[in-house]
């Protein structure tokens, strides 16, 4: 049976200003790959990220560079030889997961072996900002159970401090961006333990994190731009103890639906993360949402409009995906 392959790129304008250490974006640039095949057709969403290398451009060329095989036939095993970890293969990993849901007539979590797919709490993000500013947002949003706070400067416990009065019963991440130095680290973790921040993610860069081994952090660390793949686990579960899985990082549902099992078996805490993006890139993670620690899949909540349908947001619980979106 013959398939053709549709890639196309979108922008979704983000309300406001998405801020992290690294800096700053109005739009979500979001690549889409379709897959048609005997009247079905199957949908993925990614974000190239230039942290790792990545352009729209270059993510395009990656999809021209396979679409024989793909057309072809090609299966999901086989795309995980044709391409590299990344937002191209995650695109096409996921159309091909919800092409089969289509063909099939079964959902996706009954095609991974789930019995079934449920609800899950999502973190609601703050950008970085001056402390002031981060408290009215927090203020805002503090009906919301989990917040997670971009930092990344001098004023860092001021913000968290901030955020902390201005919504006193939300769980808080503090989320780094490899913006800390290990000295500074160490001197804020106590604080922020006393604040009950719950995890900090990505303190260290990437490939200098080496000095966490040993050192007994009072808040939860969490890997993210460190861990890709099963490839750099064995590494982060020395210094980490909890790993962030995002299918733009992994290249499709089907790397991470195993990082997430072989992390689990390594007695490492799980949070489900994404890009910003829309519902049609959340969709897939919240397989990898089911029981794990931390949910941060709050893409459609950042952004102005989503696409429909989307998926359901009830307050900071996201609804399973309906079929006619993904899977």
């Amino acid at each position: 049976m013959s398939r053709a392959l549709t890639v196309a790129d979108e922008r979704w304008p983000i309300a406001g200003a998405f801020t992290i250490a690294r800096g700053s974006k109005t739009e979500a640039h979001v690549v889409v790959a379709q897959i048609a095949e005997a009247g079905h057709v199957g949908r993925g969403e990614a974000v190239p990220y230039a942290r790792y290398g990545e352009s729209v451009a270059s993510v395009l060329a990656e999809f021209e560079s396979v679409r024989g095989a793909m057309e072809g036939g090609a299966d999901r095993d086989a795309l995980q030889r044709l391409l590299p970890a990344g937002a191209a293969r995650n695109a096409l990993d996921c159309a091909l997961w919800d092409l089969e849901a289509k063909r099939s007539g079964r959902r996706v979590f009954e095609l991974a072996g789930r019995a079934r797919l449920d609800p899950v709490k999502t973190c609601y993000t703050l950008s970085l900002a001056p402390p002031e500013q981060m408290a009215d947002a927090a203020r805002a949003a503090a009906r919301r159970p989990m917040l997670k706070l971009k930092i990344g400067g001098p004023d860092d416990l001021d913000r968290v401090e901030a955020v902390r009065g201005a919504a006193p019963l939300s769980r808080l991440v503090v989320d780094a961006n490899e913006a800390l130095s290990f000295d500074e680290l160490k001197r804020l973790a106590p604080e922020f333990a006393r604040l009950d921040v719950k995890l900090i993610e990505q303190p260290l860069k990437a490939g200098e994190d080496a000095a966490l081994e040993g050192y007994e952090s009072p808040v939860l660390l969490c890997a993210d731009e460190s861990l890709h793949t099963r490839a750099e686990l064995a590494d982060c579960a020395r210094r980490y103890g909890c790993v962030n899985i995002k299918l733009d990082k992994t290249g499709g549902l089907t790397e991470a639906l195993a990082l997430a099992d072989e992390a689990r078996s390594l007695g490492l805490e799980i949070m489900a993360g994404c890009m910003v993006g829309t519902s049609l890139a959340m969709a897939p993670a919240l397989l990898i949402a089911q029981g794990a620690a931390f949910v941060d899949l709050d893409g459609p909540l950042l952004l102005a409009r989503d696409r429909e349908p989307g998926l359901t947001f009830v307050g900071s619980m996201i609804e399973p995906p309906p079929p006619e979106l993904w899977g």
